[in-house]
């Protein structure tokens, strides 16, 4: 949510960012207009109820009681409007806060200007591609051969979109879950955190998830509870409506969890495999700092998650996001490993500085010093990492010739020393 006072004072402003996300800054007017009508009907309640006081005051000084009693027999005659205006200035308001929580976060000045995903910049591109002496497969080929994906029976159980790890392959996942927390922990210094993996309406509102991207959501009829679209929302609500007291910045959490989108996906497109599906696994790190400090720590944030991509020692590229990509974000990283089966740079990471926004939504805030005013803190989050994609980029990289694959040395404690996920299922 933005502040309003910016708003007020600095529309063209506001406008401008709007505009610069490819959307219409109309609704600023419209803001603008329920802004001054509250101001208004708010004013006009304070003068009425200033003028029954003061003519309170003066029947109280009357001393003849019958001119006393005609005098509060003339008031009570009067019709009182102030419950009206009331209940026309709380229902202005309520119009308000949902023209605020539509209106989209502010682009930083350092992003780069774009019409669609197509704008974003690539930064830079970390390690070779690996050359192979055979064509190497898609993963959805090895996953079969290898006996360790099970596609058929996903559908079974859930419909198109779902599929099973089975055997080596669930091992690996957990392994890469446990190793990336593990890694954010020891590390990184994160807090582990496990959250509910359903949340409240009030909660998805908070992060921005809600009243914007509700068609992604799955909720659950009959109770106010969403399945989590990702981790950032329960854990960056710990603290709504919490102040945090002096010397508690920065927090940082990691939280795994499993993640449900509902997005719309494209008929063809992605049908294959295990790139685009409705529930999958991520490792989400959060952080709440001062205001002052936050692109400093997105700057922290991307390198935590780029440490997971060197330590697996797979091709990856870096790219900056540009003003039509950025959800609700002021800034964002992606980080994208590239899977030589499908051919293709898959995201695993989205690195993203919300600066007051979320907090604003959620009222988080903190107190720089003893006894000072409390200020809305910045919030950040990315993933650290993002699975199946991961998996992907293992099993396609990471890929021999015989059809097996080779465990990256950094999961084989975690892997119970397997060094190779073999064709007949034999481990070694």
């Amino acid at each position: 949510m933005l502040d309003i006072k910016l708003i007020r004072e600095q529309p063209e402003l506001v406008k401008d960012g709007i505009r610069r996300r490819g959307d219409d800054p109309v609704m600023v007017d419209r803001v603008l207009e329920l802004d001054a009508r509250r101001r208004e009907l708010i004013f006009e309640v304070e003068q009425l109820k200033a003028e029954k006081n003061t003519a309170s005051k003066a029947v109280g000084k009357i001393k003849d009681p019958a001119e006393r009693a005609a005098r509060i027999a003339e008031l009570r005659a009067q019709p009182d409007r102030i419950p009206e205006l009331d209940r026309q200035a709380a229902e202005v308001e309520a119009q308000l806060q949902r023209a605020l929580l539509e209106l989209p976060n502010l682009p930083h000045p350092d992003v780069p200007v774009g019409a669609s995903e197509a704008d974003n910049i690539v930064v830079r591109t970390e390690g070779p591609r690996r050359e192979f002496a055979f064509t190497p497969l898609p993963h959805w080929e090895l996953g079969e051969a290898l006996d360790i994906i099970d596609f058929e029976r996903g559908v079974k159980l859930s419909g198109s979109r779902f599929f099973v790890l089975k055997g080596a392959g669930a091992r690996l996942q957990r392994a890469l879950i446990t190793w990336m927390l593990d890694m954010h922990i020891n590390q990184h210094g994160y807090t582990e955190i496990m959250p509910p993996h359903v949340v409240k309406e009030e909660v998805l509102v908070g992060t921005g998830n809600l009243p914007k991207f509700g068609e992604n959501l799955f909720k659950i009829e009959g109770v106010d509870l969403t399945l989590i679209p990702t981790a950032e929302v329960p854990v960056t609500n710990l603290y709504r409506e919490e102040i945090l007291e002096p010397g508690r910045l920065p927090v940082y959490h990691v939280a795994y969890t499993p993640c449900f989108r509902n997005e719309q996906m494209s008929a063809g497109r992605d049908v294959r495999g295990i790139k685009r599906v409705y529930q999958f696994d991520k490792v989400e790190m959060v952080k709440f700092v001062e205001p002052h400090t936050s692109y400093d720590e997105l700057k922290t944030l991307i390198d935590n998650a780029e440490d997971i991509c060197r330590a697996l020692n797979i091709p990856y590229r870096l790219l900056q996001l540009c003003t039509a990509d950025l959800g609700v974000a002021t800034m964002k990283y992606d980080l994208e490993m590239y899977a030589p089966g499908v051919d293709e740079w898959l995201e695993v990471s989205s690195c993203a500085n919300f600066g007051d926004y979320q907090a604003r939504r959620a009222s988080i805030r903190y107190r720089p010093e003893v006894n000072a005013k409390p200020e809305f803190v910045h919030t950040l989050n990315g993933s650290g990492l993002a699975l199946p994609r991961v998996m992907i980029a293992i099993m396609e990289n990471y890929q021999r010739q015989d059809g097996s694959i080779e465990v990256p040395e950094v999961l084989r404690p975690y892997m119970g020393g397997v060094e190779v996920i073999s064709p007949q299922g034999g481990r070694r």
